[in-house]
């Protein structure tokens, strides 16, 4: 069955043992984040937990972060599937939409405060990288427009500045759908129709952040992922429809053609990104469900969230891309969370040709250019999920000179500050041109046996761990 709302989720979290409550009060404009990241340095990976802050100083609305990324078990979890079938479950649902279901009324709306009533300040918006960010930011807002022309909705995840009482700045980059009807109603004159919805069934939140083909409703792709059409309600201050089980929804207007400074903002690369030209949001009406919920993504430095949805997201698309589509014998696919899922790509086969670690890597950079900037190649044995081995194998399995070769004239990963600072890259698009290395990190020939205990034996002990006091 599939979740009614984010509500229902966070109890399948906490009784699969995968949500911390934190009861002490926490300040927002600091504390949230330093907790959240301490929590994602620490906890190793397949144990990090979604966090629940349920004391927000000064505040009646509680915090959830992590609640989709804080390890791949969450976000299987969310998909209600097994990590091996991450892939196959994204490929039915793109294949196979079910078209959203329009209702009279719903939760979100138990509350509609509008026009001088809207305070945006009566939200508990975090501060993200303190001392830097010069607000605090919503992350985890799913932001729904629509194109003027045919209506298509689009619902993309971008960073959303707090400006005031009433206002927001809502950075939309080049590639984003979003963007294309801001500008198509900028052009008109117009103002553009926006909802920001925060704390959704988890799919929604999935396919927010989650590049998929143009024109495509990510509303109805979530309706497939969860196996029943997405209730969806007709906002009261502008014409867009959104999740009608949703915790807060903020809607509003963009200015058109005036643009307001936005940022810089600590981004999933871990270095801030820069300050921009972005849109002016004049809000119009908070509607949210009795006793709301917050949510928020954690990102900036990895491993956060934010890289933890992506490396799953983009190494389950590519991996299909691989396997299905080409028939490469790819065993696994892992954007390593340590370069925000983009700039280190591992890829472990099965191989039968030494050509086939570089058809491998041009396949992988083929199919998604700007990710891979470092891509190894390695031999089934290794576990691709850990660091050590990925090493251990450059270390043991590469002679340099041979093994390693550099692509030229590529795209560069988004946001990476070792290109050009932001304002070079703008007056010289050349500058957003970068290179990838290659390194087969795989057997040329027969290797000496490898100096382990017999596998029979370590998986006894491991059985039996306990046993040894651990």
């Amino acid at each position: 069955m599939p979740y009614q709302d984010l509500r229902e989720f966070l109890a399948r979290l906490e009784g699969a043992k995968k949500l911390h409550r934190i009861s002490k009060p926490v300040d927002k404009d600091w504390e949230i984040a330093a907790v959240s990241r301490v929590a994602f340095q620490s906890i190793p990976e397949d144990r990090r937990p979604a966090l629940f802050f349920e004391n927000v100083a000064g505040f009646d609305i509680p915090v959830v972060a992590g609640v989709l990324g804080g390890s791949r078990s969450i976000y299987c979890l969310a998909l209600d599937c097994e990590v091996r079938d991450v892939h196959k479950k994204w490929s039915e649902a793109e294949q196979h939409p079910i078209e959203p279901q329009r209702v009279s009324k719903g939760p979100v709306q138990e509350n509609i405060l509008a026009d001088k009533q809207v305070d945006l300040h009566r939200l508990p918006i975090p501060t993200w990288t303190v001392g830097q960010d010069p607000a605090p930011y919503i992350t985890a807002g799913c932001v729904v427009t629509a194109d003027p022309d045919s209506g298509i909705r689009n619902v993309g995840t971008y960073r959303v500045e707090l400006k005031g009482r009433r206002e927001l700045g809502l950075f939309i980059n080049y590639l984003q759908g979003g963007r294309e009807h801001v500008e198509k109603n900028n052009k008109s004159g117009r103002p553009a129709p926006v909802a920001i919805v925060l704390g959704t069934d988890p799919t929604i939140g999935l396919v927010s952040v989650t590049r998929l083909p143009q024109n495509v409703d990510e509303l109805a792709v979530a309706g497939a992922l969860r196996g029943a059409p997405v209730k969806v309600i007709k906002c009261t201050t502008v014409d867009l429809e959104v999740p009608a089980s949703a915790e807060i929804v903020i809607e509003g207007r963009i200015r058109p053609n005036e643009p307001v400074r936005e940022g810089p903002f600590g981004e999933y690369t871990g270095y801030m990104g820069p300050e921009s030209m972005s849109y002016m949001v004049d809000v119009s009406c908070i509607s949210h469900r009795n006793r709301p919920l917050f949510q928020a993504f954690i990102s900036q430095m990895p491993p956060s969230e934010s890289s933890c949805i992506r490396s799953t997201g983009r190494g389950s698309a590519l991996y299909k891309h691989l396997v299905d589509d080409l028939h490469l014998p790819v065993c696994d696919v892992h954007l390593m969370e340590c370069s925000g899922a983009a700039a280190y790509l591992v890829i472990s086969i099965r191989k039968s040709h030494p050509a086939q670690p570089r058809v491998v890597m041009c396949a992988a950079w083929s199919f998604a250019p700007q990710f891979g900037k470092f891509t190894v190649v390695v031999d089934e044995d290794i576990d691709i999920r850990d660091l050590a081995m990925v090493n251990w194998a450059m270390s043991f399995r590469v002679q340099p000179e041979r093994d390693v070769f550099i692509m030229p004239g590529m795209p560069a990963v988004s946001l990476d500050p070792s290109q050009a600072p932001e304002n070079i890259v703008q007056q010289d698009p050349t500058r957003r041109v970068s290179s990838k290395l290659g390194i087969d990190a795989t057997r040329k020939h027969a290797f000496p046996g490898v100096s382990l205990p017999p596998q029979e034996h370590l998986d006894r002990v491991r059985k039996e761990w306990k046993s040894y006091g651990f």
